[in-house]
């Protein structure tokens, strides 16, 4: 079953597809569709529903259908299709495939590039760049660049074909409960709801779908794991999460431009010393090139653009020679989880666990997560294979494991930075030397508190070129992550309080919105009523940075309509 948009505009009729697919399976699923009766939902049910078709949640299927493959498990998915909402390098370490599908290399992925070279710079302005040996963590040898999203699009296949029942399109809206208190399951948000909330002629009600196991692979800010992260105390006594924003475009090249299996990371400009980033080349077949940029949310400057740093560096002197002539053929921005071992919060809660990027699993000294989503999400099915459909056990579980082992050998490496760079590199060069081994923990902070008011901060000079590549504004990058949403459906961007955007925010912060998000999303208008924030929503990219860096937490993302956002194109 795949659920699609007809140019952004077609409804997926929930009930009554979903009821179809089931009542055309073949009778060794057992999946039981409950007749709701007048005004109640209907409701599927199975032995374990996961959140999320990105690696984590498909490696999860695949290895319980492997291990026990009478179990009834379905995968919910938002995106309209499998990957179409991932984002990633993605340089990964095959070890956790080759233990998934060990025959993979014969049929790989349709974007996969082993690594030939790795390089390391450091931009010293706009012109001037140092070529450093590559840290023993960023050293690829025997890795694969591949786009993310493409690998879970060939991933969800040899899940369908041991059984697993995956379902694109479907916005897993909220939790459900039973009498105890326990995760039961998931519901399905409502399709055909009109942006004042009234029902639209093409409306179908969500079902139910019913599990004694949930399990959420949502990836980084998922929707409801921040609910139930929250609501079960799972993060209690351990750090604040921190995130960083990456931002990536696929470029193709003019012929013979490329060097595939070239990985190049840099630091520096266009970043000042006190702000925690760097940029990717990966060079692809094809002559095609994924570019990208990450930067840490715990920025201070409120006048800051991680977007337009982006698009600087790409007219470093030694980037914009390989661009000149290119195209772009896709692009989009992703928030990704940097607070590692000490910021991981409990993974279990009853009737349901975490996994990926949901649970923070990113070693952000290797600039990897892939291994760590396919890896944990494997160790989570092996877990509930010997142990039964409870959560109970999966939080000792991983942290006994090499999952959790990786993030605490270099768990003081990303928090070094928080106080400038150069200081950050003598933390990593000894962190590295002793293996992870000193005696102290440094602690992480939230991102949101770290954002300086405009009468406290001197924003840096950075060196700021004139810009000649696409895109011209970020506008025209939201027509290349090729994001769509019905303009007449609930805004899926909940602000608290307006009245601080246009008061407080304005005056303490100069309204950091209308900067921190790659989407132009937040704008605040002035019109013969005044000033106020307008949300432009039909241009979220879902990366999640405005509900993580707002300062004063108002701004809640909550899932819209299934199907709706970008379809990212091999990123």
């Amino acid at each position: 079953m795949r659920a699609a948009l007809s140019a952004g505009k077609a409804r997926v009729q929930h009930g009554a597809r979903i009821a179809a697919a089931a009542a055309n399976r073949d009778n060794q699923t057992n999946v039981s569709m409950t007749a709701a009766a007048m005004g109640e939902r209907e409701v599927m049910e199975y032995d374990v529903v996961t959140v999320g078709a990105g690696p984590a949640g498909l490696a999860f299927a695949i290895r319980i259908k492997q291990l026990k493959p009478e179990t009834r498990v379905c995968v919910i998915e938002k995106a309209a299709a499998v990957g179409a909402q991932i984002l990633s390098g993605a340089v990964i370490e095959p070890g956790p495939l080759d233990d998934l599908l060990p025959g993979w290399r014969d049929a790989p992925p349709p974007v996969c590039v082993p690594v030939r070279h790795d390089a390391l710079w450091w931009l010293r302005g706009p012109r001037k760049a140092w070529t450093l040996p590559a840290a023993p963590q960023m050293r690829n040898h025997g890795n694969f660049i591949v786009s993310l999203g493409a690998l879970c699009a060939w991933l969800a296949p040899q899940a369908e074909a041991l059984g697993v029942e995956i379902y694109p399109g479907f916005a897993a809206a909220e939790p459900l409960f039973d009498d105890a208190g326990a995760v039961a399951g998931v519901r399905i948000g409502d399709m055909g709801v009109a942006r004042n909330g009234s029902h639209k002629p093409g409306y179908t009600q969500g079902i139910d779908i019913r599990a004694p196991l949930t399990v959420l692979g949502e990836g980084c800010r998922g929707h409801l794991s921040k609910q139930l992260i929250a609501r079960y105390g799972l993060d209690r006594g351990v750090d604040a999460q921190t995130y960083g924003i990456g931002l990536k475009e696929l470029w193709q090249l003019p012929a013979g431009r490329a060097q595939p299996g070239t990985v190049i990371h840099s630091i520096g400009w266009p970043l000042d010393h006190a702000t925690y980033g760097g940029s990717f080349l990966y060079h692809l077949d094809g002559d095609r090139l994924a570019i990208g940029f990450v930067v840490g949310l715990d920025y201070r400057d409120p006048l800051f653009s991680p977007w337009e740093a982006f698009q600087q560096f790409k007219h470093h002197a030694r980037v914009e020679p390989l661009l000149a002539g290119g195209q772009i053929l896709s692009a989009g921005a992703r928030a990704l989880v940097e607070g590692g071992y000490q910021s991981l919060p409990r993974v279990e809660m009853p009737g349901a666990l975490l996994i990926g990027d949901a649970a923070g699993l990113i070693n952000v000294p290797k600039i990897k997560g892939t291994h760590q989503a396919l890896r944990s999400g494997m160790l989570a099915a092996e877990h509930v294979a010997e142990a039964g459909f409870g959560s109970g056990g999966w939080d000792a579980r991983l942290r006994a494991s090499t999952v959790a082992a990786e993030l605490r050998a270099v768990r003081n490496i990303r928090p070094g930075f928080h106080k400038g760079l150069l200081p950050g590199l003598a933390n990593a060069g000894w962190e590295t030397l002793t293996r992870g081994h000193s005696p102290w923990t440094l602690r992480n902070h939230a991102d949101h508190a770290q954002l300086q008011r405009v009468d406290a901060h001197e924003s840096p000079q950075r060196d700021y070129v004139e810009r000649t590549l696409p895109p011209r504004d970020r506008l025209a990058g939201v027509y290349f992550a090729a994001t769509a949403h019905d303009e007449d459906q609930p805004v899926h961007l909940h602000v608290a309080d307006t009245s601080i955007c246009v008061g407080r925010c304005t005056a303490e912060y100069a309204n950091p919105c209308t900067r921190f998000c790659p989407a132009g999303v937040y704008e605040m208008i002035e019109d013969a009523a005044g000033r106020r924030l307008q949300i432009n929503a039909a241009n979220c990219v879902h990366c999640k940075t405005c509900d993580i860096k707002d300062p004063y937490r108002i701004i809640d993302w909550v899932t819209p309509e299934g199907g709706s956002g970008p379809s990212y194109q091999n990123l």
